[in-house]
């Protein structure tokens, strides 16, 4: 059986292989970098950004502003982490919530996009 692909936590995991299965291992990284990066909690640089910064280093996480452009584009208000070389993206879901710290303000994500915030 060929792995499936959950769509429901919004992180498009990978599951159901049979044992010895093609493909385990380099699927299975993926879902635990995808747990790494997007399921544990999120701590934004900034949302107001709509083309990517120059020089981000490794970990840098943003949440893409209405109107982007560049390697952003069609991605507003989605969560997107610079892993060294490449921008990956991943559409929030209901209840997510994150801290912006350049505001210093926590923003849950509703029906509608990202909360204005609480400050803390």
């Amino acid at each position: 059986m060929s792995a499936t692909t959950e769509s429901r936590s919004g992180l498009a995991l990978k599951y159901g292989w049979a044992l010895g299965e093609s493909g385990w291992n380099t699927d299975m990284d993926a879902n635990i970098l995808a747990i790494a990066r997007f399921g544990v909690h999120l701590s934004i640089l900034d949302r107001d950004l709509a083309t990517p910064p120059g020089s981000p280093a490794a970990g840098a996480t943003y949440i893409v502003a209405a109107s982007a452009t560049g390697a952003w584009a069609g991605k507003s208000g989605q969560v997107t982490l610079w892993n060294g070389s490449a921008w990956i993206f991943a559409a929030p879901r209901i209840g997510w919530i994150a801290y912006i710290e350049d505001e210093a303000k926590l923003s849950v994500y509703k029906a509608g996009g990202w909360s204005a915030g609480i400050a803390i």
